[in-house]
């Protein structure tokens, strides 16, 4: 997929199921879904959303937009 309209800004966008709904520990790492990199934030929303409405029955289950871009480039 490439990203046309200007500069890439990778975004990953995964999820699992949580232990608690007051923290962010998954009961099993092994099991986490990793959705995808995307070029660009509206693609990553696009899909972490499309995951959290699949997944709205399960209460402990979240998805997460991660802004690679900032880790990879944390100056810019």
């Amino acid at each position: 997929m490439t990203d046309t309209s200007g500069k890439q800004l990778l975004h990953l966008v995964f999820g699992g199921e949580l232990t608690s709904l007051e923290t962010i520990d998954f009961k099993d790492l092994t099991k986490l879904d990793i959705v995808g990199i995307y070029p660009n934030y509206a693609t990553a929303h696009a899909a972490w959303k499309a995951k959290a409405q699949a997944t709205v029955d399960n209460a402990q289950m979240r998805y997460f937009i991660v802004h690679l871009h900032r880790l990879l480039e944390p100056q810019a």
